[in-house]
């Protein structure tokens, strides 16, 4: 995969989301707020984008997206269990047909291990109650480049998706 964001699969997500009439919103990590930043650059995104927090700090993921500390401890900030609790937060926050959340580790100093490295991102997504992604991958690069493979990943698993809506 490149290492760069992919900007037609961008484009074909936000044409798809403003074809089926839906709307998206986000809350990230790891990212920090650039999934939304980067679909805030897309054509006509007014359409379909409602918005994102972003929770890089475990207390925010506490308080602002109800995710229970006992999962924080047992699972760490930095993983799908997690990453399902923020996207379900960001559904009582943010009205939307489409909740997306990510975790990850971009750089050192996280909760890596040897069974999740620097570069294992988290993803969650859901519409209404209806689960439709959940990925662990894991990147290799720079932080920049982690977030950017994160991004297009995301944009061609929502592409995807979309196709089989009718």
């Amino acid at each position: 995969m490149k290492k760069g964001i992919d900007n037609i699969d961008l484009k074909r997500c936000g044409k798809l989301l403003i074809q089926h009439q839906l709307t998206i919103a986000f809350a990230e990590s790891a990212t920090a707020g650039r999934i939304c930043a980067e679909f805030a650059l897309i054509p006509d995104a007014g359409k379909f984008l409602k918005g994102g927090i972003v929770c890089y700090d475990a207390d925010l993921k506490c308080s602002l997206l109800d995710v229970p500390e006992q999962q924080l401890k047992e699972f760490t900030p930095e993983s799908q269990t997690v990453t399902r609790s923020i996207t379900k937060g960001i559904q009582k926050l943010i009205p939307a047909d489409i909740h997306i959340g990510c975790t990850g580790l971009t750089a050192p100093g996280g909760s890596e291990t040897p069974s999740k490295p620097v570069g294992t991102m988290f993803l969650y997504g859901i519409q209404g109650h209806r689960e439709m992604l959940e990925e662990r991958i894991v990147f290799q690069g720079n932080p920049h480049e982690i977030v950017s493979q994160t991004i297009t990943f995301l944009a061609r698993h929502l592409n995807e998706y979309f196709k089989g809506l009718k």
